[in-house]
């Protein structure tokens, strides 16, 4: 009876013992953010999804300012041919590679922008207007769904350095730490567009 309770109650501290070295906790916190970054991608891709459509508005428009809009089908191409899986999330390079790309793609709209409001005859299509409202909100369900994938990433990262669950994301998972999205230098300037070929006046 006594031999039997003292297994009993080894096997119950043995658990809470595992469970306190991150055993259960490192693993959940780290799904939690891996499926958050699902959300991410599929923000990012509404918002590619968007832009062949916004293109081809503008370019129906017979805007001159070809170079601000190839820059956007270039910033595209180049957001869209960097794959990164979950995987990546622990690999700064990649990870940094992939928002680089992603960061360029917001500028090159936003350079966009700031061109069409010089175009009265474009701004005032409902069509491009509602291409406009698509990509801005957008954009901002992007800011929303990385400002949780980073909590979530803080989270984890903060539970494998933390002891004890630190015991076991180095020794039962090998866990490494995920990268956080962090925005470009400048990336909340406003872009600066050479109007001058549009306006007839020079800065």
């Amino acid at each position: 009876m006594f031999k039997r309770l003292a297994t009993l109650l080894a096997v119950v501290l043995g658990s809470l013992a595992l469970a306190s070295c991150g055993i259960n906790s490192v693993p959940t916190k780290e799904e939690a953010a891996k499926a958050q970054w699902g959300n991410v991608e599929s923000a990012l891709q509404r918002r590619s999804d968007l832009i062949p459509n916004l293109v081809a508005v503008v370019q129906a428009a017979a805007i001159s300012e070809q170079n601000i809009l190839q820059g956007v089908i270039d910033a595209r191409a180049r957001a869209t041919a960097i794959n990164i899986t979950t995987d990546d999330l622990s690999d700064p390079e990649t990870f940094q590679q992939f928002n680089a790309a992603q960061n360029q793609l917001t500028q090159a709209l936003g350079q966009l922008r700031t061109v069409v409001e010089a175009y009265p005859q474009l701004s005032s299509q409902p069509r491009f207007a509602d291409l406009m409202v698509s990509i801005d909100e957008a954009n901002n369900l992007i800011n929303t769904e990385r400002v949780r994938y980073n909590d979530l990433a803080r989270d984890y990262n903060t539970e494998i350095r933390t002891f004890p669950s630190s015991i076991g994301a180095n020794i039962i998972h090998g866990s490494e730490p995920l990268e956080y999205f962090e925005a470009d230098e400048g990336a909340q300037a406003n872009p600066e567009v050479d109007m001058s070929a549009i306006t007839g006046q020079t800065n």
